[in-house]
């Protein structure tokens, strides 16, 4: 027999084992004394922290740097990262191989400590490095290996304690997600005099505990307690959860595993099916940044940009605004599938069959412009004017941003957006980029028309029928790198040192614009009572939340980020499985709210 979610309420104030914790140090004490011995040096030219994260290519080498573990695991958050090794005692001729494998990389960070091989060896091969790319040197220890580079010219990352902490800041500092104003307190060389030091800014997320933004993570352990029922309850298989406060990741955890059969742990940075939270993770920051290009106004009708509406006088006059805020008249949701015949569909892929909608199960070519896109002309809504919620308003949207951009959704915000922002999962069709082990199976059987798992596809039949890129649907990331996007909209539209949209469009979009459904454009601007969320979220408060189970929420009066990320539609959808009696993402992100509220 299930077991009911009130069996395991007992659990709500104990830890569990499910959770696991982000790779970072736990001590705020020794998480704060790194943070002030950390100094940059030899840092003239302004290469830390990185900035354009769009063209570099790191390698780390690993000159027996005790914590390397730790400064790669947080080196990653910024920019994928290749580990190679410097040796024990490096010969002429493993360093000139080291130096041929390093010839894709531009960036080349250079970890040493005091057991690593110092002498005219490894200078020399730090020195032909740096006379060809771009070289960082982290360095911990003494002062006097300190004092052994001082011919070097790259910039040097230095601190005196070879902890995890220390590695740790070194990672952020290198990338912005740490500030460092630290001076040298002692005298090493001519060159690195007491006072030495350069500083540099925070602009992008650091990592770090509850307690460095006055949190309590006691209070947070009750966020393991909620998983715990929710899993044990079928709500999900699993999820990951993350909280971002003033600037920092203070929590990112994952629970449980892919599937009820428990066969694969969820991690941290698995990647997710989101939903309905593509509406505002792709197509509306695309708009916002034509907007901002003056390409496109929202008062203009979409039948300027999509030719075919203009004949149909229930589609013809409606703006990209009405769009965007749901009152545009459109039919809330078309059951496209409803419309297959059996030769539609191929479980071979041929020319006559490319478009892949699962595993071995593949859609006749030109389907979406022959029946699709005809079937979403002619809907009915009938309703303008009022709020109905309808993917259909997305399914234009993206027909509008492909029409200005002269680009695919898909290429336009991996080119605009997450390439530069650092976001290294996001993305449509993740299985080209992915194993399919790092996403998160959405459904064993979907009750609609493939009948099969579909892991690392789109669940939406729509979007996956219009080949898994589409408005309302279609994208997929991991928590970090939605972190990284939604923080930017907290920022005003600016990260990493880049303005990506400009503050006032940020405003406007997230700001309420309806009266009628107290809606931003795109963006949903409170949580629903009904679905058991408390009144604790601002004024300010925005976000969106995706069918598959997904949440994202950005609360600008208290400078938070929230993501949740479930499955909860796993196995087949069906309601028998007790998905109604908690709303785990509601409760988690009250639990959030009460626990900044109150602080430590």
């Amino acid at each position: 027999m299930k077991p009911s979610i009130w069996n395991f309420l007992l659990l709500l104030f104990c830890s569990t084992a499910l959770a696991q914790p982000l790779p970072t140090p736990t001590n705020l004490a020794a998480i704060q004394q790194a943070e002030k011995q950390v100094v940059v040096l030899n840092n003239p030219s302004g290469l830390v922290p990185v900035t354009d994260l769009l063209n570099v290519k790191t390698a780390v080498v690993n000159g027996r740097y005790a914590q390397q573990a730790v400064f790669d695991s947080l080196a990653a958050k910024y920019s994928p990262v290749t580990v190679f090794s410097l040796g024990a005692a490096p010969t002429d001729s493993v360093l000139f191989d080291l130096h041929d494998r390093l010839k894709l990389y531009n960036l080349v960070v250079i970890t040493l400590s005091d057991s690593s091989p110092f002498g005219p060896k490894l200078l020399n091969f730090i020195a032909d490095q740096q006379a060809i790319k771009q070289v960082v040197v982290v360095l911990t220890g003494s002062g006097k290996n300190l004092a052994g580079l001082e011919s070097l010219r790259c910039p040097i990352i230095w601190y005196p304690a070879n902890t995890a902490e220390g590695a740790s800041a070194a990672a952020q500092i290198l990338f912005g997600g740490m500030a460092s104003a630290n001076r040298l307190e002692t005298t090493f060389s001519t060159l690195f005099k007491a006072g030495s030091g350069y500083s540099t800014p925070k602009i992008r997320l650091g990592y770090s505990v509850p307690e460095a933004v006055t949190v309590s993570s006691k209070r947070l352990k009750v966020i393991d307690s909620l998983m715990a029922v929710a899993i044990a309850d079928h709500v999900t298989p699993g999820a990951v959860v993350l909280l971002a406060k003033d600037g920092k990741v203070i929590f990112h955890k994952a629970y449980g595993h892919h599937t009820y059969t428990r066969d694969a742990v969820t991690k941290p940075d698995d990647l997710f099916d989101l939903a309905s939270v593509t509406k505002v993770s792709a197509t509306t920051p695309a708009v916002m940044r034509l907007l901002d290009q003056k390409a496109l106004d929202l008062k203009t009708p979409i039948s300027t940009y999509v030719a075919r509406t203009r004949t149909i006088p229930d589609k013809a006059t409606v703006t990209i605004r009405e769009a965007l805020l749901h009152e545009a008249g459109y039919t809330p949701y078309i059951k496209f599938y409803e419309q297959l015949k059996p030769l539609d569909l191929s479980f071979d892929s041929s020319a006559a069959y490319p478009t892949k909608v699962a595993d071995r199960f593949f859609l006749r070519a030109n389907y979406f412009e022959e029946v699709m896109w005809p079937v979403t002309l002619q809907s009915k809504g009938g309703t303008r004017g009022k709020f109905v919620y309808s993917d259909v308003s997305m399914y234009m949207m993206k027909e509008v941003i492909e029409t200005v951009s002269h680009q695919k959704l898909d290429e336009f915000v991996q080119n605009e957006f997450y390439r530069p922002l650092g976001m290294t999962s996001t993305g449509y069709l993740p299985r080209n980029r992915f194993p399919r082990s790092r996403i998160v199976p959405t459904t064993e059987n979907d009750n609609w028309f493939r009948n099969m798992r579909v892991q690392g596809y789109v669940n939406d039949p729509g979007a996956a029928m219009a080949g898994g890129v589409e408005g309302h649907a279609g994208l997929f990331a991991n928590a970090n790198d939605l972190a990284i996007l939604y923080q930017m909209y907290l920022n005003k539209g600016s990260y990493g040192g880049r303005t990506y949209i400009q503050p006032a469009t940020v405003d406007l979009f997230t700001a309420e614009q309806s009266k009628t459904s107290g809606r931003g454009y795109g963006f949903a601007r409170a949580p629903n009572p009904k679905q058991g969320a408390k009144a604790y979220p601002s004024a300010l408060a925005y976000g969106h939340s995706g069918y598959t189970g997904t949440y994202v929420w950005v609360d600008p009066k208290y400078n938070l980020v929230y993501i949740c990320l479930t499955n909860r539609v796993y196995p087949d959808d069906s309601k028998t499985y007790g998905k109604p009696s908690l709303n785990i993402r509601a409760l988690i992100l009250d639990r959030f709210y009460e626990a900044v509220v109150q602080g430590r």
